[in-house]
């Protein structure tokens, strides 16, 4: 397993989940509601840069590696499930939704295995939709973490359980788009 920059960020990406997740379940006592959400949405943000920093490096520097290729998406769809999951708890984002997204991304996974074992996986490399539904989604969910007015006017809870609407949707195109791709394979 190489170590670099880029794999550090990686692992401290995957090192934020649990911390994202924990601080929902600390005693009220200590820490409040909206100490939580912002806590929470600060290191979701943190994680969500640290993910495009990593790349970005990794790329720049060339320190790419077939390690890194299969940690950094592991990250993303962990920090991702972590936070719909305490959002579906906390009442903040529909179940259904959650489930849709985090379904595909498993579904999806899978599908990207599988195809690498048969040597097809160019057939369903990241598509321009994937990029557009991620973008919504690390957008969506600090927002929806955060759930208060931000600077007194914005309404985070709306315009993230909108964005999460549009990304939920994007999730079910993207992944009907990456099952028509793989299809004449599965014959």
């Amino acid at each position: 397993m190489p170590f670099n920059l880029p794999i550090f960020l990686t692992w401290l990406r995957v090192a934020l989940v649990p911390l994202l997740v924990g601080i929902f379940y600390l005693p009220e006592h200590w820490i409040s509601l909206y100490a939580q959400s912002l806590t929470a949405a600060i290191i979701f943000i943190v994680a969500a840069i640290t993910d495009w920093i990593d790349g970005y490096l990794a790329r720049k520097w060339n320190q790419t590696s077939a390690f890194g290729a299969f940690l950094d998406p592991v990250a993303d769809k962990l920090i991702v499930a972590g936070s719909l999951l305490v959002l579906v708890q906390l009442g903040r984002v529909s179940a259904i939704l959650g489930f849709i997204i985090i379904g595909r991304e498993i579904a999806i996974s899978a599908l990207r295995e599988w195809m690498a074992k048969i040597g097809e996986s160019k057939s369903v490399a990241v598509s321009s939709l994937g990029k557009v539904k991620t973008i919504a989604q690390m957008i969506a969910i600090p927002m929806l973490l955060f759930y208060n007015k931000l600077f007194y006017f914005i309404d985070t809870a709306f315009i993230g359980t909108y964005l999460l609407v549009i990304a939920a949707i994007l999730t079910v195109v993207s992944m009907l788009y990456y099952l028509r791709k793989a299809l004449p394979l599965m014959k």
